[in-house]
């Protein structure tokens, strides 16, 4: 029997975020202007996206492919926050390593 006053978590209204798991992998944004590329880290990261911890001088455009070495894995992303040195992304695809980048 649930108590009216402490509903279950199950009851509630309020929407769910998705479990995003801490970590600090490296990545690169590589952002297709001149080839240029950014170094980030990885501050946590789910399915669908990630945090991003970037330098503050850094350019970073809304679409981008995110390279991260240890995953072998380009993500195409788009930015969907941005907060001083942070940047939160969706992910909205997978490409493999990209070619021009040595990492």
């Amino acid at each position: 029997m649930t108590n009216p006053a402490n509903p279950s978590p199950e009851d509630s209204d309020e929407p769910r975020r998705e479990h995003r798991q801490r970590m600090l992998k490296g990545g690169t944004i590589i952002t297709g202007i001149s080839n240029s590329e950014v170094g980030c880290t990885l501050r946590n990261q789910h399915e669908g996206g990630a945090e991003l911890k970037i330098p503050l001088e850094a350019r970073v455009p809304d679409r981008f492919l995110l390279y991260v070495a240890v995953d072998g894995v380009a993500y195409r992303c788009e930015v969907r926050w941005r907060r001083s040195d942070r940047i939160g992304v969706q992910f909205t695809g997978k490409e493999p390593k990209p070619k021009l980048h040595y990492g």
